[in-house]
């Protein structure tokens, strides 16, 4: 009996741990960054490619604009990605559109929303890319597992921003052809 009392006094402590976790980090905040040997120009149409998006966003599957014009701050797009073998959608609303410079867009999901931006600066012909994510769960138990997967979600930040690095460098289409 008395090892029932102490494990359901553990159990209690955990949840309030966890519960209490989500109260007090409402939102997680994480970044990456790369620098890549390409102009900005250059980096900007790369990893505006959608054909290329699947060779640096891990599970990516396609994308289908619902509303507005893509590429306009607005546009509304579901996106499909592969969730451990499970189709999972999220929306995709264009908050910031700064052509060369910055996207901003908002993903929604069941489980969780997330900001995400994406800033491009040039110098001496290399360019810097940083991204910015901001995450929240859309109830206390999501808002309580999002605080201890940091970790994870950055790591993935992380590992899709240098399959970007790799997919700029080793870049050979010509988005800027002159036709005569």
């Amino acid at each position: 009996m008395k090892i029932l009392k102490y494990f359901l006094v553990l159990l209690v402590i955990v949840a309030i741990v966890f519960f209490g976790s989500g109260l007090l980090t409402p939102s997680v905040t994480y970044e990456s960054e790369i620098s890549v040997n390409k102009p900005v120009k250059e980096a900007w149409s790369v990893l505006s490619d959608e054909s290329k998006v699947k060779d640096w966003i891990e599970g990516y599957k396609r994308s289908e604009l619902v509303s507005g014009t893509p590429n306009t701050v607005g546009a509304t797009s579901n996106v499909y990605v592969d969730n451990q073998g499970q189709e999972m959608m999220m929306t995709e609303t264009i908050t910031e559109f700064i052509p060369h410079k910055k996207m901003a867009m908002t993903f929604t999901m069941d489980f969780m929303d997330m900001d995400y931006e994406m800033t491009l600066n040039e110098s001496n012909g290399k360019t810097n890319i940083k991204s910015t994510s901001t995450t929240k769960g859309n109830s206390l138990f999501a808002k309580s597992l999002m605080s201890f997967m940091k970790s994870g979600m950055k790591a993935q930040e992380d590992a899709n921003m240098a399959r970007l690095e790799k997919v700029i460098n080793n870049n050979t289409t010509d988005y800027f052809q002159e036709t005569n």
